[in-house]
C-alpha cells in the first residue's frame, strides 16, 4: 500500500511565508499550509513574535510571547477520526471520479 502510513508526523520548522497562513514543515517533507483564522492567538502576534517559535517533542509548538501550546492534531486533526477503514465498503458508498 502506498502513501504515508504509520509515519508520525513530527515538527521541524513554522514559516509565515504568506499572509495570513501559517507553514508547518513536518520532518517526513510535508508542508501544511492553514490559516491563522483557525489559530487567533497566533494571528494577533506580530511578525517579530512570530519568530520566536519553539517546538517540543515534534508535536507542541507555542511562541516566546505566546501563552498557549498548540499540539500537531490542532493542525492535522486527530488520526483515528479521519482514518480508512478497509472493509465494510457497500457499492452505494463508493465514489468515482470520471474525468
Amino acid at each position: 500500500m502506498e502513501g504515508i502510513l504509520r509515519i508520525r508526523p513530527k515538527i521541524k520548522k513554522i514559516a509565515f511565508k504568506q499572509r495570513g497562513k501559517m507553514e508547518l514543515h513536518l520532518e517526513d517533507g510535508r508542508v501544511v499550509i492553514i490559516p491563522l483564522r483557525y489559530f487567533p492567538s497566533i494571528k494577533t502576534l506580530t511578525e517579530v513574535q512570530r519568530r520566536k517559535w519553539y517546538v517540543t517533542d515534534g508535536e507542541l509548538f507555542s511562541f516566546e510571547d505566546c501563552d498557549e501550546v498548540f499540539h500537531i492534531e490542532q493542525v492535522l486533526g486527530k488520526e483515528s477520526d479521519y482514518t480508512y477503514h478497509f472493509g465494510g465498503v457497500t457499492e452505494g458508498q463508493k465514489k468515482r471520479h470520471v474525468s
